[in-house]
């Protein structure tokens, strides 16, 4: 078992918790103070030196980014691009594959609208076709269907871990060991994922893995990081190349770099990406797993105490669930819900159907409340949103 996180250890590290009960982590979470600290520290180095010159005097610091994310998601360095984004990294490996007239990509019904976005542009350019696999009976993608559904048409699976819109966490390591024996390529967007749960892409299976810095892991802003395989990653030219990516060899020729990074651009937030990297280390020194123990307990609890509401319904739906709770309020529509939440100083988000159309869609739901718990927050906190909930004005 591994040793429980010391909450108050956690939150005095995060001078947030001063201020408010921030139960939006699945949006962005509270950053601890080592990645506050060296955030600001190389802005300042910049100041003082220039930023070329700082990002030279820091190049150790960067470099030793891909050797911690490569440590928490189990890959090696050379599988690992850092960018801007979880966005990004989604967007640059997906649109590095290949797509032609009745090729299709199979996709789940929490499938994320960016996502989606992007699937229906490129079948729209190509011909290819957008399939999704039905849920089970637990409201997870169903690895039966999937199964059915693999053949030789099949380019691309790509599903969404853990979505925006409920607590579900889509069985992974299932649809990775169909997607190997298919020869199938299977690009996992792990945004809401890391940082609240073990990820390993070996035990996973996964080809292609995006994730972003500032949700669970705590991270900056403006940060996420793209793994690709190096089964897979040569195979893949980026989208858009510039002098990063790759070299420019004679007066019409160009090589591409052999590593993940040619999914990167020469520009970058060197202080973001610093902070990226210390907080991927803060949270390898609680431990993923204690982390995964304490969020989960603590989603439990919450849950379970909204379920005792006769106006609240829970909206989570899977076989295992993780730090990410959603509910409706009986006749008050989520906006107003998070509104008054927001007015009570804890911290919410709305999940809209235009954010995940394929489920909330199916289900008739416009929208449901968000609440996402981190390690650091408290039984206090739980109790501070529900209490706030009991105080709605009468339907």
């Amino acid at each position: 078992m591994p040793e429980p996180v010391d909450v108050a250890r956690a939150r005095r590290e995060t001078p947030g918790c001063a201020n408010v009960v921030h139960l939006n982590n699945a949006g962005a979470a509270l950053p601890p103070a080592p990645v506050l600290d060296a955030v600001i520290d190389h802005l300042r180095l910049e100041a003082r030196l220039g930023g070329y010159e700082a990002a030279a005097a820091r190049a150790a610091e960067v470099d030793a980014v891909y050797e911690s994310v490569a440590r928490l998601i189990g890959c090696r360095p050379h599988e690992v691009a850092v960018v801007d984004s979880a966005t990004r990294a989604w967007d640059m490996a997906f649109y590095a594959m290949r797509f032609r007239p009745g090729d299709r990509i199979l996709t789940c019904r929490a499938e994320y609208a960016s996502n989606v976005i992007a699937f229906l542009q490129v079948a729209r350019r190509t011909g290819a076709r957008v399939e999704v696999v039905d849920d089970d009976e637990h409201g997870q993608l169903s690895v039966a269907d999937l199964r059915r559904r693999l053949d030789d048409d099949v380019k691309l699976v790509a599903v969404t871990h853990v979505p925006t819109q409920s607590g579900l966490v889509n069985p992974a390591a299932e649809i990775g060991r169909l997607t190997r024996a298919a020869g199938v390529p299977f690009l996992l967007d792990a945004c809401q994922s890391v940082g609240q749960l073990p990820v390993d892409v070996r035990e996973i299976g996964c080809d292609m893995l995006s994730a972003t810095g500032r949700k669970f892991l705590r991270g900056p802003r403006g940060t996420g990081f793209l793994y690709v395989s190096e089964r897979l990653v040569e195979k893949l030219e980026p989208p858009f190349l510039d002098l990063h990516a790759a070299t420019w060899t004679g007066a019409d020729t160009y090589e591409i770099r052999p590593d993940a990074r040619r999914f990167e651009t020469w520009e970058t937030n060197y202080a973001a990406k610093i902070g990226l990297g210390v907080a991927v280390d803060y949270a390898l020194g609680w431990g993923v797993e204690a982390i995964e123990e304490r969020v989960t307990a603590l989603a439990a609890r919450l849950r379970h105490r909204l379920a005792q509401s006769p106006n609240v319904t829970v909206r989570d739906r899977g076989r295992r669930l993780c730090g990410i709770v959603t509910f409706t309020v009986d006749g008050v529509p989520a906006a107003e819900v998070r509104q008054h939440l927001t007015t009570a100083g804890v911290n919410t988000s709305v999940s809209a159907i235009a954010s995940a159309r394929y489920d909330l869609g199916a289900r008739g739901l416009p929208a449901v409340v968000r609440a996402s718990v981190h390690y650091y927050n408290t039984e206090d906190d739980i109790e501070r949103l529900c209490l706030a909930l009991d105080s709605l004005p009468p339907v």
